[in-house]
């Protein structure tokens, strides 16, 4: 199927965003092309993805709860024990719940934001 448009940027509201622009461009070795208060962005050269300074941001509660959750982002690994060590050195934490058996893991990255680790294949 052919699309009229293509993919160029997600953006992510958060109370911080040059920490998990950093925290990103860590997990996914982007670099970080803009770093403000207000406003900071990772890039691969041709998709980004922008982190926005969000006044009394509130974290989504995993799996449910008070605030849901609106989006997460999976991730491709090639290790998936080796993934969530790194992942939880650069500040990531791991929920209780955790549906995905033995093909995928279930994170949330600084600012709360659920995202998945997903074995490769």
């Amino acid at each position: 199927m052919t699309g009229f448009a293509s993919l160029i940027m997600v953006n992510i509201d958060c109370a911080e965003p040059p920490a998990l622009a950093a925290f990103y461009s860590e997990v996914l070795g982007w670099d970080v092309t803009h770093s403000e208060d207000e406003y900071a962005m990772i890039s691969d050269g041709g998709t980004s993805i922008g982190f926005g300074q969000l006044p009394g941001y509130t974290a989504p509660t995993w799996p449910e709860g008070p605030t849901p959750k609106q989006f997460h982002l999976d991730f491709y690994v090639d290790d998936l024990a080796d993934a969530e060590e790194r992942a939880l050195k650069l500040g990531a934490t791991k929920p209780g719940h955790q549906p995905g058996g033995d093909r995928y893991v279930v994170l949330l990255d600084p600012a709360g934001h659920p995202f998945c680790a997903c074995l490769r294949g």
